[in-house]
């Protein structure tokens, strides 16, 4: 098997386009965590203390999507070089290495959203069971 210079250059574009969705997500649930512990601090619900560890969850989840997608990138790069200097083993060792960290932070993603749903199903069946009882 061999292993051009473009191959691994073709993830970039992906994963630079992934890690802007995972940050923007990062940023979104750090802003509603800020604003649910500001309401907690007064309130104390445990309701809301539970959506914070929710939330706390898929903010680590969101982490670890973050870390291998830079592995990713970070393993490109590499093989890239590896290519560079005619290092053609090693090149494509990294490339599926590289390969696979997408994948590992692909599943993480599908993981953290599949998490998302579930509190959002949780949070309009409340509103559906009120709304039947008007």
């Amino acid at each position: 098997m061999t292993l051009n210079i473009e191959t691994p250059a073709l993830l970039f574009s992906a994963t630079s386009l992934i890690l802007l969705a995972y940050t923007n997500r990062f940023l979104t649930i750090a802003q509603i965590i800020r604003s649910l512990k500001k309401t907690y601090d007064e309130e104390h619900h445990k309701t809301i203390y539970l959506q914070i560890k929710n939330l706390n969850l898929r903010l680590t989840l969101i982490r670890y999507m973050q870390m291998f997608g830079v592995l990713c990138l970070f393993l490109s790069v590499f093989a890239m070089l590896l290519l560079f200097f005619e290092i053609q083993l090693f090149a494509i060792y990294f490339f599926g290495l590289s390969l696979l960290s997408l994948l590992i932070s692909l599943a993480i993603s599908f993981w953290e959203i599949s998490i998302s749903v579930q509190a959002l199903k949780l949070h309009l069946s409340d509103l559906l069971e009120d709304k039947s009882k008007i």
